[in-house]
C-alpha cells in the first residue's frame, strides 16, 4: 500500500471516529497532494507524498514559533496537533550523529573527486548530494548545520 493509499484510509477511519481536527489536517495533506499531481500532471509516488509532507511540518513549526512568540497559544495548541498527525507520515527519521556520520561521508566523497579537500566553497556541492541522499530522512535544518561545521576552515 502506497503512503497516499494509507493517508486516504486514515482519513476514511478519521471520519468514522467523528474526529474532526485529525479529519481536517489529512484533508489538508491531501489536497496538497492533489494540487501538486494536477498542476506538474504527475502521479505522485512515496517520497514525493514524504517531500510534501516535510513541507507542511515546516509550515507548522513556523507557525507554532510565531503564535507562541505572539502570545496566541490556542492557535500554538492547534498547530501543534496538526504537526503530531503529519509526522505520524515521515519515516523515521536519522538523529544528529547519523547525519554528521553521513555528511562526513559525502565530504570525504568529494574530496576524492576534487582532488582537494573540500572547503566552505563547496557547499552547494555536497548539499546537493546530501538533499538527494537524505531527503525524506532527515531534517534538513539539522542537515545543513552538519554541512556547515564539516566544511568548515
Amino acid at each position: 500500500m502506497s503512503l497516499k493509499d494509507q493517508i486516504t484510509e486514515d482519513m476514511k477511519v478519521a471520519m468514522r471516529a467523528k474526529d474532526a481536527e485529525r479529519l481536517l489536517t489529512i484533508r489538508g495533506l491531501l489536497a496538497a497532494c492533489k494540487q501538486r499531481e494536477v498542476d506538474e500532471r504527475i502521479e505522485l509516488d512515496d517520497a514525493a507524498v514524504i517531500a510534501i509532507i516535510d513541507k507542511l511540518v515546516k509550515q507548522r513549526k513556523d507557525s507554532i514559533m510565531q503564535f507562541t512568540a505572539g502570545n496566541r497559544p490556542d492557535l500554538a495548541d492547534k498547530e501543534s496537533a496538526e504537526l503530531l498527525v503529519l509526522e505520524a507520515y515521515l519515516p523515521q527519521r536519522l538523529g544528529a550523529d547519523e547525519v554528521a556520520a553521513e555528511v562526513a561521508k559525502i565530504v570525504a566523497e568529494l574530496g576524492v573527486e576534487l582532488g582537494r579537500i573540500a572547503g566552505p566553497g563547496d557547499m552547494g556541492k555536497v548539499m546537493g548530494t546530501v538533499k538527494s541522499r537524505l531527503a525524506g530522512k532527515a531534517d534538513m535544518g539539522l542537515v545543513s548545520a552538519a554541512v556547515k561545521k564539516a566544511l568548515a576552515p
